[in-house]
């Protein structure tokens, strides 16, 4: 689209479109995947985008991918865990649209962040899942929650239970993706979706997030995800990504 302006940080670029804020994860060496400056990038925009005159906010990545996951080299776990936190909830708390425009993988943190965000626009082929039970990890109870709640209960089973991953198209025939398209396809939605009623879309979005009911995490679900990280499993899942072979768990 001819109007889009904007600037671009390190790992974030940041455009305008009328008034729709674009955020682009810039970190193809990395296939997007996020890492603690990344994320607090993200919050930022998050926290300005309602002063700066924004009525919906698409988020994407630069090819290859959506986002690959989470970057956790030289951050401690528990801090980026929380800013991880802090851009999922921001997401559902604006009172604007939030759109994923996802092209390409979709993964761990991608996949939550797709989550997070009210309207999944996505490519036939783009691929969405959460592998933690490759990697020795578990997710928290809110992202559970959430994935239950956009993706279905039989589809959260599988990613979380199997580690399956869905394509952009399979997710779409179930109504987890609300539009098989790219980014302009994503875009001219939200240019759409930016000319309804604000205090409409607001009052609406406030009373969705609140049908979801307590989203605190639950204590006994903290207590294995904190047991997981600390597990030899957990580096034994790192190696074998990055060798590129099958991980041996030993579940402790």
């Amino acid at each position: 689209m001819s109007d889009i302006a904007g600037k671009t940080s390190v790992k974030l670029n940041i455009e305008w479109s009328q008034s729709v804020k674009i955020l682009t994860i810039e970190r193809p060496e990395r296939r997007n995947a996020v890492d603690l400056e990344t994320l607090q990038l993200i919050r930022a925009e998050q926290l300005s985008v309602i002063e700066e005159g924004g009525r919906a906010m698409v988020i994407t990545g630069a090819r290859p991918a959506f986002c690959a996951g989470a970057d956790l080299a030289g951050v401690h776990e528990d801090e980026f865990s929380a800013a991880l936190q802090e851009v999922l909830v921001g997401f559902t708390q604006l009172p604007i649209t939030t759109i994923a425009a996802i092209d390409g993988p979709a993964l761990g943190a991608g996949a939550q962040i797709a989550a997070a965000c009210d309207i999944r626009v996505a490519t036939a082929e783009s691929v969405i899942g959460v592998p933690a039970a490759k990697l020795g990890l578990v997710v928290n109870h809110w992202t559970i929650e959430r994935l239950v709640r956009e993706f279905s209960w039989p589809v959260a089973r599988a990613m979380l239970l199997t580690a399956k991953s869905y394509t952009g198209e399979q997710l779409a025939q179930m109504g987890s993706v609300h539009h098989v398209g790219d980014l302009w396809a994503a875009l001219k939605w939200a240019h759409e979706i930016s000319l309804l009623a604000p205090l409409t879309i607001a009052g609406h979005k406030l009373a969705l997030e609140t049908s979801a009911g307590d989203t605190e995490v639950n204590e006994l679900v903290d207590s294995a995800r904190r047991l997981a990280w600390a597990s030899n499993d957990v580096g034994e899942g790192r190696s074998a990504f990055l060798e590129k072979r099958p991980p041996n768990f030993q579940g402790s």
